[in-house]
Parts: structure tokens; C-alpha cells; sequence
């Protein structure tokens, strides 16, 4: 039987986090188990389930699918994760929160002889996952299609997205090529809970939102 003081809560009060293993703190995150449900052995399907999924795509389903964590327990653990995340996270993992700072992840566009079609899935607190390209070519309603869009974006678990695509002939106006995407991509996630935050217009140094 584990000793009380040799605990991870009592531990981490003696002696500081730094002194406990990844599944002790786990395990002091997760308090306690149930009957026929040791905490140790949760702990260690909690943090093989992270190492499996990755701690970015982690979700709370995947947290409530392990045996022994409840609703309650998953939204405590989770939460914790998510928190993390948002705090700490930021350094390789910018908030785009402004037309301007999407712009700015879509520098590599801007001078391309063909049209590119990007996207950016951003999380809740809107911190980019990753940048995409969907097409090369010709803009048009029929190359750039919803599953194309939305089942990378849905990989990566976004809560929105942010399409671009660039302009090389230097305009920035907005066709009806343009507006049809637009109109196209945004009804999609509202169908499926992916809200399309922007659709900017790249050209040379410049640029506009076609939403």
C-alpha cells in the first residue's frame, strides 16, 4: 500500500512538482479512483492515450473514453489541458485574431504565378493548428470543394477556419468566383460547427477579405 506522504497531492506539497513523474501528476490531477478502478492505472492509460493522440488533437471524448474517468473528472482534466494550452502554448502557436495576423501566415502566397487556395484551422481561442494548401490553379467553385476544405479541418479538430487564396494578376477586387467560395465554404461549417472566420484576397503585399 502506497504511503500517504509518498502520494502524488502530498508529494507535490513536500516537495514541488518538479519531484513527480508525469503519471503522478496525472494522478494528482485526477484525485482519486473508483472500485475496481486503481488511479495509477488510470493515470497511465490518460497519459498513453496523450502520447498516442497528441496533446494538440486531444479531445474530451478521448478523455471519457478511458476507463475509470467520468464526466466530471474528464472536464477537470481537460479544462487543465486546455487551459495549458492557451497560456502556453502561444510561442509556437500564434493567435490569429485579425485579418492582419492571418495575412501575415499567408506571406508565401502572395508572389505565386498560380492561384493557391490555403487554410488556416485555428482552435477555440483561435491559435493556429496548421496551414494547408488546398488547390493550385484556376479559382473556381468546382476545384475549390467543401470536403476538400473541411476534412483536414476537421483532422485537425478546428473550431474555425480562415481560407485565402492570391490574386497573380495584382488585383484585389472581389469577383463572383470569389463571393461563390465564399458563400459555398461558409454554409459547409455551419453544417458542421466549423465557422468560417475570414476568406482574404493575397495580392503582392496587399490584401482584402472577399467575406
Amino acid at each position: 500500500m502506497q504511503n500517504k506522504q509518498d502520494m502524488p497531492r502530498e508529494k507535490l506539497n513536500k516537495k514541488g512538482a518538479a519531484a513527480l513523474t508525469d503519471v503522478e501528476l496525472l494522478q494528482a490531477l485526477i484525485g482519486s479512483g473508483g472500485k475496481g478502478n486503481d488511479v495509477t492505472q488510470i493515470a497511465k492509460n490518460l497519459s498513453k492515450t496523450i502520447d498516442e493522440v497528441g496533446v494538440d488533437k486531444l479531445s474530451i471524448d478521448d478523455v471519457k473514453a478511458i476507463k475509470g474517468i467520468g464526466d466530471a473528472k474528464a472536464t477537470i482534466v481537460f479544462a487543465a489541458l486546455e487551459y495549458w494550452r492557451r497560456k502556453f502554448a502561444k510561442q509556437t502557436r500564434p493567435i490569429i485574431d485579425s485579418t492582419e495576423k492571418a495575412a501575415e501566415q499567408l506571406a508565401f502566397i502572395r508572389d505565386k504565378k498560380q492561384e493557391h487556395f490555403v487554410m488556416l484551422t485555428l482552435d477555440g481561442a483561435r491559435r493556429l493548428i496548421k496551414t494547408h494548401t488546398i488547390s493550385v490553379g484556376t479559382l473556381t467553385s468546382s476545384l475549390v470543394h467543401p470536403r476538400e476544405v473541411f476534412a483536414p479541418a476537421i483532422e485537425d479538430r478546428a473550431n474555425s477556419i480562415i481560407i485565402a487564396h492570391n490574386h497573380p494578376s495584382g488585383s484585389l477586387a472581389v469577383g463572383k468566383k470569389d463571393r461563390e467560395v465564399t458563400r459555398r465554404i461558409k454554409d459547409a461549417g455551419e453544417l458542421l460547427g466549423i465557422k468560417l472566420d475570414e476568406h482574404i484576397i493575397i495580392a503582392g503585399d496587399e490584401f482584402a477579405s472577399a467575406l
